[in-house]
């Protein structure tokens, strides 16, 4: 699959995501560096506070160098609920790509992920051809 695949996988996971009004819905795959997915999760997975991006990196023991990690929104720079925001959990997980669909609106954080990620030397990718559908299982929040 490519990324653009990838990421209509991430953007079907959003959907999953049991609804907030706190909190985007949000899904994200992990694939390595072979082209094989590796894990992937969802917002509010398994806790009220799971990101997309945290739940699927703590399904994996796999040695992440390389990895990309897909995500239908931009991963988190800041949070309150956790000590750690996803762009940081990404960067020590030793992943060197984040692709996503639509940047994170300013509604309960700033949007610094993307900014974090790329001053630890990530590549990122933003295709925004897929944010409407990053948007939709959010659409009440809008």
């Amino acid at each position: 699959m490519d990324d653009l695949g990838w990421l209509e996988l991430a953007c079907d996971l959003a959907e999953l995501c049991p609804p907030s009004d706190t909190a985007f819905s949000v899904g994200a795959v992990i694939v390595g560096a072979d082209g094989r997915e590796i894990a992937r999760g969802f917002s509010r997975e398994n806790d009220p506070h799971d990101h997309a991006e945290e739940a699927a990196l703590a399904k994996t023991t796999a040695d992440l160098t390389g990895a990309t990690v897909y995500s239908s929104l931009e991963p988190c720079g800041h949070r309150a609920s956790r000590p750690r925001p996803c762009a940081e959990l990404i960067i020590a997980s030793g992943a060197r790509r984040v692709v996503f669909a639509w940047r994170e609106p300013r509604l309960f954080a700033e949007g610094t992920g993307a900014e974090l990620l790329e001053a630890a030397g990530m590549t990122l990718l933003e295709l925004p051809e897929l944010a409407l559908r990053a948007r939709a299982p959010n659409a009440h929040l809008l």
